[in-house]
């Protein structure tokens, strides 16, 4: 019973840790793309890429580009984890290296451990490039503006934030109807899905479940890099008016 509470703790931790960091990294990477696209707009840069690439094309270069920067960062990570563990085992004596690489030990032992970093290299990722696009349209949509942007970012934001809020209820218990919906819905999956599987796959997380997350989270960046980039279209060479979403919609739904 004992190891099965500390399993438990490890994999509320685990998730808690996973989570948090997705978060930080669709609102700090989300919001870099944003600006990027606006410096882009106010310099007049965009107006020459616009006339000879298509806006799928160049959403996708934008969001590639930083999202190879948040990759780097991520791979840091995992390197500074990695050498920490190397060079405390290496030592052989006693102190706070040891005791780092014993909990290191005790706390990996429970969990799979190349299940979690891959997922986790894959909603990191996903996640971001769904995110960053609807960030992406909001940017060409707006001038040099920063409460204009922050205005209708704002509801991007809110369901990173209700993803971090439901995550709390799915570490109490990862098998609940609104954690397993949660997980597969593209918006709120990149979150919420890391928040589920330190607790087990297939245990708590069966593989079609983990399948589906990822399929529609595919499909979900595919589509709002359709949808950022019809925007992004119209919105780049647009300049002093205030959009809204109802129009950023009609951008995004008008024909060639």
């Amino acid at each position: 019973i004992k190891d099965e509470a500390a399993d438990a703790k490890t994999a509320e931790s685990i998730a808690f840790t996973c989570g948090l960091l997705i978060y930080l990294i669709l609102l700090i990477y989300g919001s870099q793309v944003m600006m990027d696209v606006m410096e882009e707009k106010t310099n007049r840069i965009a107006e020459v890429i616009v006339s000879s690439v298509k806006p799928f094309q160049m959403m996708l270069g934008k969001i590639l580009g930083i999202g190879m920067v948040a990759l780097t960062q991520f791979f840091l990570w995992i390197a500074f984890v990695f050498i920490v563990y190397n060079i405390g085992k290496a030592s052989g004596s006693g102190g706070m290296a040891n005791a780092m690489v014993g909990n290191m030990q005790a706390m990996f032992s429970s969990v799979n451990v190349p299940l979690i970093l891959f997922c986790f290299g894959f909603y990191f990722l996903a996640g971001f490039f769904f995110y960053a696009s609807l960030y992406g349209a909001i940017g060409s949509a707006v001038n040099e503006d920063m409460r204009e942007a922050q205005s209708l970012s704002f509801p991007i934001t809110m369901l990173v934030v209700l993803s971090i809020a439901i995550m709390t209820s799915t570490i109490a218990n990862p098998t609940s109807p609104i954690a397993v919906w949660a997980s597969i819905i593209p918006f709120s999956s990149p979150i919420v899905m890391m928040a589920r599987i330190p607790f087990g796959v297939p245990n708590t997380v069966p593989w079609w479940q983990l399948g589906l997350s990822m399929a529609s989270l595919i499909i979900g960046f595919i589509i709002t890099v359709w949808f950022a980039g019809k925007i992004y279209r119209t919105g780049i060479l647009m300049y002093g008016k205030k959009p809204s979403w109802k129009e950023m919609l009609r951008w995004a739904f008008r024909k060639n």
